[in-house]
């Protein structure tokens, strides 16, 4: 047995892909399927904010990629938004402050949906969360989760859209966050009924040395029959990753951004 490392990359059938947008846009993308079996759910991972260093490799989505089609049967689609760059390639367009990303939203649903991907899941983080928000609520989402949510973009009346409780909504906060803390993120939810909002204790916005909990609770949700905490441990094939290239990338995501 081999100890889970954050550069460990277990077995999976991964793919890069390239989402179309209705407006005429290539993305970046990857899916990574699990090694010999068909997946349970589908984890469609929106990433942070990519003027301040998010993308579709940011630590916790590039984990998750890494681990979860082993460790938990999922399928995991990740993606550059619009203008973004990462060691995957760069998507065509430029970043939109959220408005022309409605479209990098469709596309990738629409990838999901095309391929008989089962169960989708929306999992955002940080500016992600606010693209799952504003345009997440859609028939073939089954489920969404969001990451230190700022709620930077998102207005009340398009919460109120997912308070017809269609869909579940679990809001996992760092007890620290810089945005938008777990009292707070309770209040701004409360109008969302079924929302559920998970307060992560110690942790910070960009959850470093809190990912495999962020990994734990987002497989559980996914795909209720693995069991969690998930193994720290591997009894196989394993790859290393270099991920040297990232190691600036890991910044607040809305520092020196004015609100």
């Amino acid at each position: 047995m081999a100890k889970i490392r954050g550069n460990s990359v277990l077995p999976a059938r991964r793919e890069a892909i390239t989402l179309h947008t209705a407006d005429g846009l290539d993305l970046v993308g990857e899916l990574a399927l699990p090694p010999e079996r068909d997946p349970v759910a589908t984890m469609v991972c929106l990433h942070p904010l990519p003027t301040h260093g998010g993308m579709m490799d940011s630590q916790v989505f590039r984990k998750a990629a890494f681990r979860l089609p082993a460790l938990a049967d999922l399928a995991v689609l990740r993606f550059n938004t619009r203008g973004t760059s990462s060691l995957q390639g760069t998507s065509e367009g430029t970043f939109d402050d959220a408005v022309g990303e409605r479209y990098d939203v469709a596309a990738a649903l629409e990838y999901a949906e095309f391929h008989d991907l089962p169960d989708i899941w929306l999992v955002g983080w940080s500016f992600g969360t606010d693209l799952v928000l504003m345009y997440g609520h859609d028939p073939v989402v089954k489920g969404a989760i969001l990451l230190s949510p700022p709620l930077r973009y998102t207005e009340d009346r398009q919460l109120e859209t997912w308070a017809d409780g269609s869909i579940p909504l679990t809001c996992i906060v760092p007890e620290h966050d810089d945005y938008l803390q777990p009292p707070q993120a309770r209040d701004r939810f409360a109008m969302v009924p079924q929302a559920e909002v998970v307060a992560v204790d110690g942790a910070k916005h960009l959850w470093v040395g809190d990912t495999e909990r962020v990994l734990d609770e987002v497989a559980s949700r996914l795909n209720p029959a693995v069991e969690v905490p998930l193994p720290r441990e591997w009894d196989g094939p394993m790859e290393n990753a270099d991920t040297s290239a990232y190691a600036d990338r890991t910044t607040a995501v809305f520092k020196d951004v004015p609100r």
